[in-house]
């Protein structure tokens, strides 16, 4: 049984679907108050609906004024958050050759500016919350090494990487953690439409996509939502105060 998050309050951008719904559901199980946010009111609602201690706000996480309104209605509804999930992001396939500027600029502000604004204008909550107060960025093995065709988001998310790092030392004498979960490939909205393009672009069948995607994983299969979700919950429990700075990479044992 894990350790209960009661009186907690945690945020989690990105929350609509996939790995952000699932950790939303597993905080709120585990007792926290939780608040989701994206850009669509209506797959927020649909996560909302199936739990009380739930409640969802659209918020652009690139739009720094609008993570700070709903920063401001979270916390007067539950408090000042202590636990910011930043798991907003997208991913862009493109020839190196084919990116404009404009390409890289769109990777780098929904996957590292998203998680500066959440960061930045939740830090007093968090650091109110000392050391139970947790900051989780959820990267990718994008974080951690290359992948053809998507440059522009690799490089966004080495920089989230880097940015977990230099903060984690920055508040470490507070008590507030940072860390990072970087998953492999994880059976998600984003998955199926990586699929998509493999099919589209080489005339591949889906399962002859999806067998080249899991590839990669030692283990031969996908990640599973849920698996990041409790690698989650851990970093929130008192067993993971010690656990700072890090990228906690869950692939299968792909490198």
């Amino acid at each position: 049984m894990s350790e209960s998050l009661a009186g907690r309050h945690a945020i989690v951008t990105g929350g609509g679907t996939g790995i952000g719904a699932a950790i939303a559901m597993a905080l709120a199980q585990a007792g926290a108050q939780v608040t989701i946010t994206g850009r669509r009111q209506q797959p927020l609602d649909t996560v909302a609906a199936g739990h009380e201690r739930i409640a969802a706000l659209t918020c652009d996480v690139t739009d720094a004024a609008a993570v700070r309104s709903m920063l401001d209605t979270a916390t007067a509804a539950r408090g000042p958050a202590g636990i910011l999930i930043a798991n907003a992001g997208a991913a862009l396939s493109r020839p190196f050759k084919a990116m404009s500027a404009e390409d890289i600029r769109g990777m780098v502000d929904v996957n590292l500016v998203g998680t500066f604004n959440l960061w930045r204008e939740g830090l007093a909550g968090v650091q109110r919350a000392g050391d139970s107060g947790r900051m989780i960025a959820v990267a990718s093995m994008a974080s951690l090494k290359g992948y053809p065709y998507v440059a522009g988001y690799v490089a966004a998310k080495h920089a989230v990487l880097g940015l977990v790092r230099a903060l984690s030392l920055e508040l470490a004498a507070t008590g507030v953690t940072v860390n990072a979960i970087c998953p492999g490939f994880t059976e998600t909205p984003m998955l199926a439409q990586s699929v998509e393009n493999i099919v589209a672009k080489t005339g591949r069948t889906a399962a002859e996509a999806q067998k080249a995607l899991s590839s990669g994983n030692p283990q031969g299969r996908f990640i599973s939502p849920d698996e990041i979700a409790q690698t989650t919950l851990w970093l929130c429990s008192n067993a993971a105060r010690s656990v700072n700075g890090q990228a906690i990479a869950i692939s299968g044992g792909e490198t």
